[in-house]
């Protein structure tokens, strides 16, 4: 398993803005449109009601990422207390080494020691490799919410914390 050196940054930072421009043409490739269309702002993964990570490897690249932040009972159907993860995402490089269950760890970690009840997160149909992670990890099926909750493809998913 490769060594991973884990620091929280802003989501503005150019390391996760190079990491997120990769994982929109991921989407792109997979769904055929623009990417992730959810309104994301860097103060929402702001400790101490998110946060965001990005892993590098023993030559200081970025090679993983993810974040999480705060969602409480809102028309979208979170609930009090929700930690959303968003933008997990590891170089197609390094895929299969266990990077994205580590940092899956840590963030899970990071919204437990912010109080948080219930991680909670979005994907799709064509990303089976995630949906396989989330349920091996312990998330089970929830009640769709968020910007692509009416979409057929959309799974979602939460696991207590």
């Amino acid at each position: 398993m490769p060594s991973m050196n884990i620091r929280r940054v802003r989501f503005d930072h150019p390391d996760a803005v190079k990491l997120n421009d990769e994982v929109q043409a991921e989407y792109h490739l997979r769904y055929g449109d623009g990417g992730d269309a959810t309104a994301l702002d860097a103060a929402d993964f702001d400790p101490p009601r998110g946060v965001y990570l990005i892993a590098y490897d023993e030559q200081d690249r970025p090679v993983a990422t993810g974040g999480w932040r705060s969602q409480d009972r809102n028309e979208e159907g979170n609930e009090d207390g929700d930690a959303e993860l968003k933008r997990m995402f590891v170089v197609a490089q390094l895929r299969g080494r266990g990077l994205a269950r580590r940092m899956l760890t840590a963030l899970e970690e990071d919204a437990r020691t912010a109080g948080r009840a219930r991680m909670v997160l979005e994907t799709g149909t064509k990303q089976p490799e995630a949906i396989a992670l989330y349920t091996s990890s312990g998330y089970e099926p929830c009640t769709k919410f968020g910007y692509y909750r009416h979409y057929e493809e959309s799974r979602c998913y939460a696991k207590e914390l």
